[in-house]
């Protein structure tokens, strides 16, 4: 295989890993909130952008801390990221509300089903 044929193969692999991951990301995000109480997301285009939101928000974490915004995968600290992450969410998105405290059951919550989702999600 030459090396021009193998770059694009990789970089469409790479695209698609993406889009998995946000997709596993939107269905992690609305089971977090329909388990949630004070957590809603009033439509499908909510969803979306919210899971797009908090991919970028969590890859830019990783990028200059390192620290990964997991409520399992750094205990306390990933814990509070994963918490602020989906609070701070809401003033990016039109149609995501939720409370301080739905913000920290959500992070629990979210935890729960991204450890049983099938996949690595972190970018």
């Amino acid at each position: 295989m030459s090396d021009s044929q193998s770059t694009s193969s990789s970089g469409t692999s790479t695209a698609w890993q993406i889009i998995g991951r946000l997709v596993a990301a939107a269905v992690v995000l609305a089971i977090t909130a329909f388990f949630t109480p004070g957590f809603s997301i009033n439509n499908i285009w909510s969803l979306i952008i919210a899971a797009v939101v908090l991919t970028v928000m969590d890859y830019l974490i990783v990028k200059f801390t390192g620290i990964h915004a997991s409520p399992f995968g750094k205990g306390f600290v990933g814990f509070a990221l994963a918490a602020i992450i989906l609070y701070v969410t809401q003033f990016f998105v039109a149609g995501y509300t939720i409370s301080w405290m739905a913000a920290i059951i959500g992070a629990l919550i979210y935890g729960v089903v991204d450890y049983f989702i099938p996949g690595n999600q972190q970018m």
